[in-house]
């Protein structure tokens, strides 16, 4: 650390969570944070869920329930203990469905909540459409980079809400980032370093498999369904994401949250190139997918590059977040926490005219422009300049953005997620294994929405 940076002081500031209450649902068409509007107790709203893993059973189903007037009705999931404890978490109020094209086919049911693995929202979401109900897809929205275009046209055609659940972007803190950066506070932005990284076997998807799972109480053709064919494993079930039949690894997990939080904040659509490289070093024997990334994706309409990179093999380097960064200044995000930190370029010119002629070097510091310009500018002084930081308080943000939904299908405003969002976000990821796979940088047509072809 250099001289002087423990010295630095903050104003800090806590941000209320974008609703007000949990209870309370917002108004979609506004920025996160804004105005709530009261629900009727009579608006009822029937919902089923398809797919309720650890995701839906630890946050989302809590953030439906959380809202006055939402009902869970139905569930269906491959394996039948986590129907059992979906079923228990509603005081065995919801059905089981056995089948999701049953619960489907019920007319009461006017939402889902589509949480299954990655290479089953295409058919489940586009069908839930067509069956004429809204979807909260959890993200990733797409296993593939070409399936992107299907989820849009059919929730055009649809006239039905689609929201992809990458939950982030309903923060109150990324609405202050997005304030900031609109405002010109950080200078021009010309590069954002993001990063996720872990170093645990749970945070490498190596999750624990139930006593009880065998082919019995798991269903694997209910699994494999559009996927590859492949032998009963219970890993690939419980440890879907390791494996690409099923998932596009720590890209499409978690850089897709980066990217959505990244064009939310920048206001940005769309990379128009990507180039990546990345290895399975130490996951040989459980992954198929690599255990470390890194890429470079380049956004040369809106003026800035994206650095991303992940590991599953270190946590402490770096604190997964993202650093926006600009010739006025930089914004921290880690975890509930954004730090403003202004520029203080430190010139320090004195070893090169040092070199100079001594009557020249002389003349040099005895320019009142110079002076101005370098000699106050000592690490002390620099690294001590005030800054600010905000703290996010209140309802988590998979509450606030499981309200906003909410709020769309009862006034059908669009959703603050919907199909174009989710497609980017989720196609940046898709060109990052597309140029590990290629070993070259793959390129986007944004005329055609869809990537240029090799």
């Amino acid at each position: 650390m250099k001289p002087g940076i423990n010295r630095r002081q903050f104003m800090q500031r806590s941000l209320v969570g974008a609703a007000a209450a949990p209870l309370v649902a917002r108004s979609v068409g506004a920025e996160p944070g804004a105005a709530a509007r009261p629900v009727p107790a009579n608006d009822r709203i029937q919902m089923g869920i398809i797919g309720v893993g650890a995701r839906v059973q630890s946050g989302v189903m809590q953030s439906a329930l959380a809202h006055p007037g939402v009902e869970i009705v139905g569930v269906c999931d491959a394996y039948k203990g986590r129907v059992a404890r979906a079923i228990e978490r509603t005081n065995g109020r919801a059905r089981d469905y056995g089948d999701w094209r049953a619960l489907l086919a019920d007319p009461s049911i006017d939402a889902v909540i589509i949480a299954t693995p990655d290479h089953w929202h295409k058919d489940q979401t586009v069908e839930a459409l067509a069956a004429g109900k809204d979807v909260y897809l959890e993200k990733p929205m797409t296993l593939t980079i070409d399936e992107g275009p299907e989820f849009i046209a059919a929730a055009d055609t649809s006239n039905r809400i689609l929201q992809i659940g990458s939950q982030g972007m309903s923060s109150k803190l990324q609405q202050t980032a997005r304030e900031i950066v609109k405002s010109g506070k950080l200078g021009k932005i010309t590069l954002i370093r993001a990063t996720y990284d872990r170093n645990t076997d749970s945070g490498a998807w190596l999750y624990p498999i139930p006593p009880d799972a065998d082919e019995k109480t798991v269903n694997w053709e209910a699994f494999v369904g559009p996927a590859p064919k492949r032998p009963f494993s219970l890993e690939r079930f419980f440890r879907w994401r390791c494996y690409w039949d099923y998932s596009g690894g720590i890209s499409t997990d978690l850089f897709v949250h980066l990217m959505t939080t990244i064009h939310y904040v920048m206001d940005a659509e769309m990379a128009d190139m990507v180039m990546a490289t990345g290895q399975n070093y130490l996951h040989k024997k459980t992954h198929e997918v690599p255990d470390t990334l890194v890429a470079a994706a380049t956004y040369p309409k809106e003026g800035f590059t994206v650095s991303l990179g992940g590991t599953f093999n270190n946590s402490s380097a770096s604190q997964s977040g993202f650093t926006i960064m600009g010739t006025e200044g930089a914004l921290v995000f880690r975890g509930n926490e954004l730090v403003f930190t202004p520029e203080n370029p430190v010139e320090g010119n004195g070893w090169i005219v040092a070199s100079w002629p001594s009557a020249l070097e002389e003349a040099y510091w005895a320019d009142p422009e110079v002076q101005k310009r370098e000699m106050p500018n000592t690490w002390p002084s620099a690294m001590n300049s005030e800054g600010e930081s905000w703290s996010e308080v209140g309802p988590d943000a998979t509450i606030v953005h499981m309200s906003r939904f909410i709020d769309s299908v009862r006034t059908r405003k669009p959703s603050s997620e919907d199909a174009r969002a989710g497609h980017h976000a989720a196609a940046v990821a898709h060109m990052v294994n597309e140029s590990i796979k290629r070993r070259m940088p793959v390129y986007w047509d944004r005329d055609t929405d869809v990537l240029r072809k090799a």
